[in-house]
Order: C-alpha cells, then structure tokens, then sequence
C-alpha cells in the first residue's frame, strides 16, 4: 500500500491507454476517465481498431469533427500511441506514422508513442534508430509540426545498458518510460532507471505483475497493487525531483482477453493509492 501524499507530492498528469478498453467509443472513453477522476487518456485504440487514422476519419470525418467531440469533455489527451519502430522503420512505416499528425495537429496533441524495436542496442540497431529519429526532426521542422514523438522503453531500450548508449547518443529524445518493462525485461529497480532517464522522460506507465509464467509471457499481470512492482520505490523517486509529467496505466487488455475490465482495474489503482483520490 503507497500513501496517497506521495502520489500528490509529484503533481503529475493521471491517464490509462485505451489498450485497457480498446472497445470502447472515444465518448465511452472520456467518460470512463472522467468518472475515475483522470486528467487524460493516451490512445492506442478505439472502437476495436488500432488504425486510429482509419477510426477518426470513419467516426469524425475531418480532423475538426475529431476537436469538437474532445471539446466536449474536460479530459485531455495526452498521447496518439502509434506503432511505428526506431529500429525497422520502413518507407511504408513512416507513411502510416504521418497519416496521425493532421489529427494530432487539429486536437493540440503534443506526444505521439513510438516503439524502440530491435533487442539488443548494438551498433547497428543504434544506428538505425539514430536514422529514424533524424528523418523524423527533418519532417517535422520541415512540416511545421507542433507534435512530437517520444520513444518507448519497449525492446532494446528495456535494458539500462541499451538504454545508456541511446540517451547518450540521443540525449534531448523524449521518453515514455515503461517503468514496467525495464523492471521486469530489464532487471533494473524503478528508482534506478529513473536516475538514467529522469532529464528526458515525458510519460510513464505503470502496471503490476508478479513471478508466475502465464500463456504469453514469463510473468503474469497482476490489479495495480497486488503484485511485486515496487511502487513505492517510483513514487518517491518522482516526488523527489517534482516530476509533473504523465503517469498512465496501461493495462494490456486487448493482448490478454483474461484480464479484468480497465474500470476495475482502475478502482483498484485507487484503492492501492497509487494515486490520490479525486478532489
């Protein structure tokens, strides 16, 4: 159990991604956020699809329909979470990849998710995700775009030594941290990874498991403070330098049927404390 102070003391931004509720309609969404008392949510899905370019342009018709359903609500969305890759980014990758800036651009949305990919951050990798992120800081000064991308820890940069070399290489890059992942692939506590990505992360998300094999993966997700992630750990680590970005849950229910629905999850969360209850 984390006391509730600590969650306040770092006055950040509260959100969960759409993985967790990828059936859902934007409305549905905002309105699940709404009544949790979140300030955001991140989208990776909506209405079952991934293709969010796609879902807009079906739902909203023009990047402005897209405003005027977000101007309905007072939750914020603080990411479009695409699935574009550092490492392995092809032509035909990046062309998916813009077709979310007019939308992102229209909204005011300032993040857009990109992966790391590769596994390893070998010279080749870094190399190439060097590249990537070089295209990407040509088109949007090109483009005059006001979005940005941030990267992540999802592949190769789950490992603190990895991760080193990139930000080393890269050091103005904005991060979402996976706190998750670079505890459980990585092997490194939360409060020591952050020590490495503090100056550069703009977004984290947070999850549980604990040390039992499942069907996919060599742990098992587990409701927000019944596992081993050391939570506490990262809470006092944030508040110690103020960290004012986005802490997002990200509940992986549309790769794991099993899990319980995000709403109880969420309920969980804050019965965990792991973060404040709504004013």
């Amino acid at each position: 159990m984390v006391t509730a102070i600590d969650v306040k003391a770092a006055r950040m931004s509260l959100a969960f991604s759409t993985l967790g509720c990828a059936e859902l309609e934007l409305d549905e969404v905002l309105a699940l956020a709404a009544r949790h008392g979140l300030d955001a949510i991140e989208i990776r899905a909506l209405g079952g699809m991934i293709d969010l370019p796609s879902y807009f342009a079906e739902r909203f018709g023009t990047p402005a329909g897209l405003v005027h359903a977000l101007e309905r609500s007072p939750v914020a969305v603080c990411a479009l979470n695409t699935s574009m890759r550092l490492v392995g980014a092809t032509p035909q990758a990046k062309e998916e990849f813009l077709r979310y800036l007019p939308w992102a651009e229209a909204a005011g949305i300032k993040a857009l998710r990109v992966f790391d990919g590769g596994s390893t951050g070998d010279t080749g990798e870094l190399s190439e995700a060097l590249s990537t992120l070089e295209w990407w800081r040509e088109t949007a000064s090109r483009e005059g775009f006001a979005a940005d991308i941030m990267v992540e820890t999802h592949d190769f940069l789950a490992h603190p030594d990895a991760l080193g070399r990139f930000l080393e290489a890269a050091p103005d890059c904005a991060l979402l941290w996976d706190t998750h992942h670079t505890w459980r692939k990585g092997g490194q506590d939360p409060a020591e990874t952050w020590k490495q990505v503090r100056q550069n992360v703009r977004h984290l998300h947070v999850k549980d498991s604990i040390s039992k094999a499942s069907g996919k993966l060599p742990y098992t997700y587990a409701l927000p403070g019944a596992g081993e992630f050391p939570m506490p750990a990262l809470l006092s680590a944030l508040a110690a330098d103020c960290y004012d970005g986005v802490m997002s849950l990200e509940w992986e229910r549309l790769w794991h049927a099993d899990l319980a629905p995000l709403d109880h999850a969420l309920r969980e969360a804050r019965q965990a404390n792991w973060w404040p209850q709504p004013d």
